[in-house]
């Protein structure tokens, strides 16, 4: 303050004096070296002082740590220590479950004590085995004493699950503590719970859960004389079966529903009624009894085998029975409630229930595959078991219903039957008698049945649901689609050897081919609603059963065309006739061919429409005249004996080849065809022409001729009449004068 103001005053004054400024200067030095000082001591007193006060408070504060840490971690050990205590006490006690949650105390203690880093005592090790052992004793403990409550008395493993070795299984379960344990609770549920506590309880469970499928639950399922059978003593309660007689072979789903709603009840009573009190995150009571827990185990394969089993067999195979099927729906509904209500089974309507209200679906695709399965089955059976059509055979069909009798059919019992012939298109177009009539033939016994087989399912199909009914059409048209494919292919080698197989296989083509023109149609007021288009229809494939019958016939006739050829290639070309070895061989030729031709004509008889059998027979017979007709027109030298030799050839063929028309069995009615032979075969007149010709002298060739005019014209070429003269005739000049008429 007192240099402020002296300063001021200078100024103030100014009286600037040489003198004051040096005393300024001096009093200023003065107050630095002060300050000087005083930091000089703070630095080396005070500063030291503080240190040491901190390094003491931190030590302090470690100490204070150290001491905490031992604290808890003393507490921890002894909390260990009273927990394994209390935990032995409960033990001999047989307070299974406090016992169990004094071991989970102990345990608790040993991970806090473990989680301490930078603190490893070596007693934890030791702690550690302790509380193994100890859970070890308890777990053998609980073991005893659950194989007393559950006990199984089952066959030697060696044998099967025959119905014979499911009948020695026995499951004892016991129902009063003995004395000395009533205080202790329900053993069962003391035992149980303290399983869960130790987290075994699954294990356990899950083993006692295969038991039960294996020998009570799936066996009650599989065999419908098993009865369950149940007798209590005074402790034991004890479950067994009995085999009673089955009025089936197979139990309706109402009765094994009982059956298994037996046994859970047993097991709910005298076993599984335990809740488990389990450690929740969330406050709320969470109780889950041991019911569920093994339900949850057991239901899903429980359910499959009862739908595999049970249910797959209890779908109807008529829609007639599709009404009662309520029932089973029924049962299935009070089947699931009642193992809700012993707490089995959580969540609602199961893939069981599922199942069983699906019906309608599950009824359709059994039939469908029932029809493919039975179509199937028709058509690798034998094809020459057969039966005679005729124009008014027809398809024994149950009566159709009325057109606007809607979904709710009543099937009448009187039965229609629909004629091959008659076929009612429309009331105000009547066709004509014979528009859609089958010639008589044989078609194998297996192919009606399944045309019999696809009217009756289209019958079923109207009187379906929708969806049921559009699944059974398409299935009926699946039949013919499989016809097509699988016949061909499975009974090819039948088909090529065996002729008779072959014209069987065309008429039962031609047979389906004919129906499927209008099959669908009876049934169209009630298809045609539900199928899109009005596409209730088999019309689309008429022409591929008609080109499948032909194919298979077509290619018989080539085989049969090979042979003839074949057998007429051993004739020595017909030449040098004259020549004894020569003549024999083209006699034995002729000889076999007319046998093959008979032969073909008795397995054909009666199998092929008479107009088929015709035009088949006609056209072989003709392959072997037109055969003969070249060889013979093309030889360059006929003599005298050559000629009256083919001649004798030729007239085998004319008088026998007729006698291989005998499409009819009775032989008197044949006559008829074997006069019509011309009509069937082409080359007939050209071969009875040549025939004259190997005769004729040279005018009566000429004659024939009759300027191009004659029958020999309307058989021959000019060239090969000429050819045919000059082998026949020396050259002379009336042949030359002959040869000069044919132009």
């Amino acid at each position: 303050g007192e240099v402020c103001n002296m300063i001021n005053k200078k100024y103030n004054e100014f009286l600037p004096s040489m003198q004051s400024a040096e005393d300024l200067v001096s009093q200023v030095d003065g107050l630095s070296s002060n300050i000087d000082l005083l930091k000089a001591g703070i630095e080396n007193e005070v500063q030291r002082d503080l240190n040491v006060a901190v390094a003491e408070f931190t030590e302090l504060k470690q100490q204070l740590e150290r001491d905490t840490l031992v604290l808890s971690i003393l507490k921890k050990l002894q909390e260990f220590d009273t927990a394994i205590k209390e935990y032995n006490t409960a033990l001999l006690e047989r307070k299974y479950a406090a016992a169990a949650q004094q071991l989970e105390q102990a345990r608790s203690s040993l991970k806090m004590l473990e989680s301490r880093k930078g603190f490893e005592l070596k007693i934890l090790k030791a702690l550690g085995t302790e509380l193994t052992v100890q859970t070890q004793n308890m777990l053998y403990h609980l073991g005893e004493e659950w194989q007393k409550l559950a006990v199984w008395k089952l066959p030697p493993s060696k044998e099967s699950s025959s119905l014979e070795s499911v009948m020695h299984s026995e499951l004892h379960l016991r129902t009063v503590p003995s004395k000395e344990e009533e205080i202790a609770g329900p053993p069962v549920a003391s035992v149980l719970q303290a399983f869960a506590v130790l987290g075994e309880l699954h294990t356990k469970l899950k083993i006692f859960g295969q038991l039960l499928l294996k020998y009570i639950l799936k066996p009650l399922i599989s065999y419908p004389s098993l009865q369950p059978f149940t007798e209590e003593q005074s402790d034991v309660f004890i479950l067994r079966f009995k085999s009673e007689e089955p009025n089936l072979d197979r139990s309706s789903p109402m009765e094994v529903f009982d059956k298994i709603k037996l046994i859970f009840e047993v097991l709910h009573k005298y076993l599984l009624n335990v809740p488990l009190e389990q450690p929740v995150e969330d406050k709320k009571e969470c109780r889950v009894t041991l019911a569920e827990l093994l339900g949850d185990m057991i239901w899903e394969e429980l359910s499959d085998c009862l739908i595999q089993n049970c249910l797959v067999n209890s779908i109807p195979t008529n829609s007639s029975k599709l009404e009662q099927y309520v029932e089973v729906i029924k049962s299935t509904e009070e089947f699931e409630k009642a193992l809700k209500n012993m707490q089995f089974l959580r969540g609602d309507t199961t893939d069981l229930l599922k199942y069983a209200r699906n019906v309608n679906s599950h009824f359709a695709n059994k039939k469908c595959q029932d029809v493919i399965v039975a179509a199937r089955n028709l058509m690798t059976s034998e094809i020459h078991n057969t039966v005679k059509i005729t124009p008014d055979s027809c398809v024994a069909l149950p009566r159709l219903p009325d057109p606007g009798a809607g979904d709710h059919l009543k099937m009448q019992k009187t039965s229609k039957l629909l004629h091959n012939n008659m076929v009612n298109l429309e009331d105000e177009t009547k066709l004509s008698q014979y528009t859609f009539s089958l010639p008589t033939c044989r078609i194998s016994s297996s192919v009606e049945k399944l045309m019999e087989l696809a009217y009756q399912t289209l019958l079923e199909a109207t009187a379906s649901t929708d969806q049921c009914c559009i699944q059974l059409f398409y299935s009926v048209r699946n039949i013919f689609q499989l016809f097509y494919d699988v016949v061909p292919t499975y009974h090819k080698e039948n088909l090529q050897k065996l002729p008779q197989l072959a014209a069987i296989h065309h008429n039962n083509c031609m047979y389906i081919a004919h129906h499927l023109l209008t099959l669908g149609h009876q049934f169209r007021y009630r298809l045609t609603n539900i199928l899109c288009d009005g596409a209730a229809t088999f019309v689309d494939l008429v022409p591929g059963f008609r080109r499948l019958g032909m194919e298979c016939f077509l290619a018989q006739m080539r085989v049969q065309k090979g042979e003839i050829l074949e057998r007429l290639s051993s004739a020595r070309n017909f030449s040098n006739m004259d020549d004894e070895e020569n003549y024999c061989a083209a006699n034995k030729a002729i000889r076999q061919v007319l046998h093959q031709l008979k032969r073909l004509g008795k397995v054909w008889q009666d199998v092929l429409p008479v107009n088929v059998y015709c035009k088949a027979m006609g056209t072989l017979l003709n392959t072997a005249l037109t055969e003969i007709v070249t060889r013979i027109a093309a030889l360059e030298d006929i003599s005298a004996e050559d000629a009256d030799r083919l001649y004798s050839l030729c007239r085998t063929m004319v008088e026998e080849g007729p006698q291989v028309f005998t499409p009819l069995p009775e032989e008197d009615e044949n006559k008829k065809y074997q006069e019509e032979v011309p009509v069937y075969v082409q080359k007939w007149m050209t071969f009875k022409e040549l025939m004259i010709i190997l005769q004729a002298n040279l005018q009566e060739i000429v004659d024939q001729w009759a300027d191009g005019k004659g029958p020999l014209a309307a058989e021959f070429s000019a060239a090969e009449v000429k050819s045919l003269i000059r082998a026949l005739f020396q050259n002379t000049e009336r042949r030359a004068a002959a040869l000069a008429k044919i132009k």
